[in-house]
């Protein structure tokens, strides 16, 4: 089985790209999704019989401000993939996002994959139209919606929720955190895992796959400064006093239990996924 994979630079793509290492691999400046031509000629090149799909346009606030610039590459790029795939007989796996939830402000269960999405965002709605198009044009295709992802090839522009947090906590004496929205923050390397089981179980459709058990940012913020015995203070705060030009959802919590069904393999919790990170990434002080 040919596997490539766009967005192989990624923080998901690279370690997608660290556990398969005979696949293809393009980053941005290879591969550029919204462009037809670098498309097809890229695909035909390499004849692949799975296509993953990592890349994204993922700065949710500033997607308010260029809502066009995000639909082109969450929803219009994986179009075009999606045609050559289906073109080609060839599976595509591509990898959405919590954010296509977010409308049911009172939501407090996880979200299953029969469920209603309904987004807040230009991000979300951008990202559920990419999920819309793949499911319309390639008939071999499997969705993967992932959640608050931290791995150790953020880009420098972005990063991601973890580093910063303990970037931060060792810069300030207090840091105050969002406490009033629920979802999962996922180990990129424990998604990848997840991904290529679903690949190599021959799966298709849509599928939740994110660490177990809910969290709001607060709760990440302060286990990390503890298992790194960082002296800043943790402090919650609603979100009303962190305003930001996007809305988030409240509550986007996915339900991975269809995956835990076909692979017989329960994700890990998001608190020992975090302190796996850390630990990896050299700097653990956890004695757990």
């Amino acid at each position: 089985m040919k596997i490539a994979i766009i967005g192989a630079q990624g923080q998901l793509g690279s370690d997608l790209f660290q556990q398969l290492p005979d696949a293809i691999g393009w980053g941005h400046f290879e591969m550029e999704i919204t462009d037809a031509e670098c498309v097809n000629s890229r695909l035909d090149s390499a004849g692949p019989d799975v296509v993953v799909n990592c890349a994204a346009y993922n700065l949710v606030d500033q997607a308010e401000d260029e809502p066009e610039v995000a639909f082109r590459v969450n929803a219009l790029g994986p179009r075009l993939l999606a045609k050559w795939c289906a073109e080609n007989s060839a599976m595509l796996v591509h990898v959405s996002t919590d954010y296509v939830f977010g409308q049911d402000a009172d939501r407090k269960t996880p979200y299953r994959e029969a469920d209603l999405a309904g987004p807040v965002g230009a991000y979300g709605i951008s990202k559920l139209a990419g999920e819309q198009f793949v499911q319309a044009v390639c008939p071999r295709h499997l969705i993967v919606r992932t959640c608050g992802l931290y791995g150790h090839n953020a880009t420098r522009a972005k990063g991601n929720f973890v580093s910063t947090m303990l970037r931060l906590a060792k810069e300030r004496d207090e840091l105050r955190v969002v406490n009033d929205q629920h979802c999962t923050p996922s180990y990129t390397r424990h998604v990848a895992t997840g991904i290529i089981q679903l690949i190599r179980g021959n799966q298709s459709g849509l599928y939740h796959l994110t660490n177990s058990g809910p969290a709001t940012w607060y709760d990440v913020a302060s286990e990390a400064v503890r298992i790194m015995g960082l002296k800043a203070k943790v402090t919650p705060i609603p979100s009303s006093e962190y305003p930001t030009k996007a809305r988030r959802p409240a509550y986007s919590v996915l339900d991975c239990g269809k995956y835990e069904q076909v692979t017989g393999t329960r994700m890990p919790d998001w608190r020992d996924a975090l302190a796996e990170f850390l630990w990896e990434s050299g700097g653990s002080r956890d004695e757990r």
